[in-house]
């Protein structure tokens, strides 16, 4: 018999069609994973083997508890925040990610943010719907300090943040990082802490993963380090910020401006971002890309089909 794989996300049509072509799918009825879970009859929660969604989903413990004979859980994407890991190690459920299938669109959208923040391109905007440019020989924009020589500060030397320091370098701009442990088979200054990688950076770009130890990273002490002429950068997960006090930082600034892709209590955004020109702001897109969604989709189906048969999954998340 096909085990049955609970869908808990959206997903391209021709993933869709391969997994109904090798298991059982079922959709859930909700993008609320507790509300999709609590929509299934006892039977059909009872027949459940697999589950896929994204790895930012929330999945706690009294849900997966529905699910008594779940042993799989396939994230799409690098992260798996969302799971609670204690009762998936308790139940001896194996978690799997997608690592590094989109770290390159997600280091090309925070170079965009980056250009966006340091170039100003939201108030450019502004100033051209103002009706404020009338050529080059009338009032101009002031100019600003272009990438080149700046200095880029990349919290977490992993896939992605790999990705942006090489693409940084490409803009002649200087590298530094802060990570878990210093790497030194790369070439870039490491930082023992994100306070002292402030303190050097012109521009922070975070690219940490989201934990308990990671949760409000970026503070107060480590964006008044930053400076006045700093920006932030976040590609990573909205709780790695502290968002009450990046908005006080912006609106005082404490930093010159920010980009941001995520946000702490998404898909809520504080209504205060959207009145500052100086902050560029996207919905959680740094990973959809048509090359992204087809390499997480692939690294999940080599990962489902590894359990089919009876074999290790190809990317477990450590439990």
């Amino acid at each position: 018999m096909q085990p049955s794989l609970l869908l808990a996300s959206r997903v391209s049509e021709s993933f869709h069609q391969r997994l109904r072509a090798r298991f059982g799918v079922i959709e859930a009825a909700s993008a609320d994973f507790d509300a999709a879970v609590a929509a299934l009859t006892p039977e059909l929660a009872a027949d459940i083997r697999i589950v896929v969604a994204f790895g930012s989903t929330r999945m706690p413990a009294a849900s997966l508890a529905r699910l008594p004979r779940l042993e799989l859980i396939c994230c799409l994407g690098s992260g798996y925040d969302g799971i609670d890991l204690d009762h998936a190690r308790q139940r001896g459920i194996v978690v799997t990610n997608s690592p590094a299938a989109n770290a390159a669109s997600v280091a090309d959208l925070a170079m965009g943010l980056l250009i966006s923040s340091v170039r100003n391109l939201p108030a450019a905007r502004q100033y051209l719907e103002a009706g404020r440019w009338q050529g080059n020989a009338g009032e101009r924009m002031p100019p600003v300090r272009g990438l080149g020589g700046r200095r880029l500060g990349i919290c977490g030397l992993g896939a992605i943040g790999l990705n942006v320091a090489k693409r940084a370098a490409a803009f002649d701009m200087e590298v530094g990082y802060h990570g878990r442990t210093a790497r030194p088979e790369h070439p870039y200054p490491y930082f023992e802490s994100i306070l002292r990688l402030a303190e050097w950076a012109d521009v922070l770009v975070v690219c940490l993963r989201a934990d308990a130890a990671t949760y409000h990273a970026i503070d107060a002490a480590v964006l008044r380090a930053l400076g006045p002429q700093g920006f932030l950068v976040n590609v990573s997960r909205g709780t790695t910020v502290d968002e009450q006090v990046l908005l006080e930082a912006l609106k005082n600034g404490w930093i010159a401006g920010a980009g941001l892709d995520v946000y702490e209590h998404e898909p809520a955004i504080p209504a205060e971002l959207f009145r500052l020109a100086h902050v560029t702001l996207t919905p959680h897109i740094g990973g959809a890309t048509l090359e992204a969604a087809q390499e997480q989709e692939a690294c999940v189906l080599a990962n489902i089909e590894a359990y089919a048969a009876g074999q290790p999954p190809r990317t477990p998340v450590p439990l």
